[in-house]
């Protein structure tokens, strides 16, 4: 029976930490990570503030691991798309495309994941997830590369600025002074704009002839 009641207590608890993390979640998309203290995390949930503590030792912790749960997500729809059917230089289009996209209907959580002053723990996950959607696009580089579609010397460090292009292109049209200004009516770039100037300057960049439509 003490067994019992212990696994019932341990599925109670990992239901609960679940929730606490789909809340933060919540909050971060909804104001970024600046919107995520423990006090309106425990009011959201419905739980004392303390309670945090007993699954997240300190804020740093719970918003690297909300970081994490985000970006994998996002790690996982753009393997998706580069592992997709058709040519090198297709699958690189569609996953930027797709990427931009994903960024563009999450505004606040993508800028809270590119761009926003966070946590040092916090930090510390956005560089592992560069790495990780670097060695998405050397595994791509390498395929185009050998198959004759890409002209890239140094894969490695063509993968990396593919990251930082991606981020930069997308961080000011994702900004809270672009958000006021779309929000106040004033001209912005659109979707469409973005993502076809960012697909155009990558596939240039790795020397691909740009796929017709």
């Amino acid at each position: 029976m003490a067994y019992r009641t212990t696994e019932a207590r341990l599925d109670r608890d990992q239901a609960l930490r679940a929730r606490i993390l789909d809340c933060a979640l919540l909050r971060v998309a909804e104001g970024g990570f600046a919107a995520l203290t423990m006090q309106a995390l425990a009011d959201d949930v419905g739980i004392a503030t303390g309670s945090l503590y007993r699954h997240f030792r300190s804020k740093g912790e719970l918003a690297a691991e909300v970081f994490a749960s985000a970006s994998q997500r996002e790690v996982d729809a753009l393997a998706a798309a580069l592992r997709g059917p058709g040519s090198a230089s297709e699958r690189l289009r569609i996953g930027l495309e797709q990427f931009a996209a994903r960024a563009w209907h999450s505004r606040r959580l993508a800028f809270a994941l590119i761009a926003e002053p966070v946590d040092p723990e916090v930090d510390e996950q956005r560089l592992l997830y560069r790495e990780a959607y670097a060695e998405l696009f050397i595994d791509l580089l390498e395929e185009g590369a050998g198959a004759g579609e890409f002209r890239v010397e140094q894969i490695g460090l063509m993968a990396a600025c593919l990251v930082g292009a991606i981020a930069e292109a997308l961080v000011g049209p994702l900004s809270p002074p672009a958000r006021a200004a779309r929000e106040a009516g004033q001209p912005t770039l659109e979707l469409a704009q973005v993502s076809a100037s960012l697909a155009t300057f990558c596939l240039r960049a790795v020397g691909a002839k740009e796929p017709t439509r």
